[in-house]
């Protein structure tokens, strides 16, 4: 079974070198060895698994909305809140990067531009 990593959103003023808070509601669970593979009762192997139990209501609430029709806007907000946006450092370096790549690139377009031009210059001319 594939293991689902759910990322909890920082506080806007919080960089993300900073390290999460540890939920404050937490709610142990016995991980069976099928759990929810079938009808019988998994066997416990004696580990358990932290949940955050804020965390667990808001999917379940997300799941159960988005099974209602008409609902795109409530569901596109829902989707929102649990994007992890970048700080305003990494953002700045991101555009930086952006406005680099794309010189290069300008500049590279430009010089076979040039080059093809002299090239066909000397055939034809």
């Amino acid at each position: 079974m594939a293991k689902i990593t759910r990322i909890k959103a920082q506080d806007p003023g919080k960089s993300p070198e900073e390290p999460l808070e540890a939920p404050k509601t937490v709610k142990k669970v016995k991980v069976g060895k099928d759990s929810g593979r079938s009808a019988k009762p998994a066997k416990s192997t004696g580990k358990s698994v932290k949940i955050d139990a804020k965390a667990t209501k808001a999917v379940a609430k997300a799941e159960k909305k988005s099974k209602k029709e008409g609902n795109y806007f409530k569901n596109a907000w829902l989707e929102l809140r649990q994007v992890r946006w970048p700080s305003r450092k990494a953002t700045w370096k991101m555009v930086f990067a952006v406005f680099v790549y794309t010189g290069i690139f300008i500049a590279i377009i430009m010089l076979l531009d040039a080059l093809f031009t002299w090239l066909f210059g000397l055939i034809l001319g």
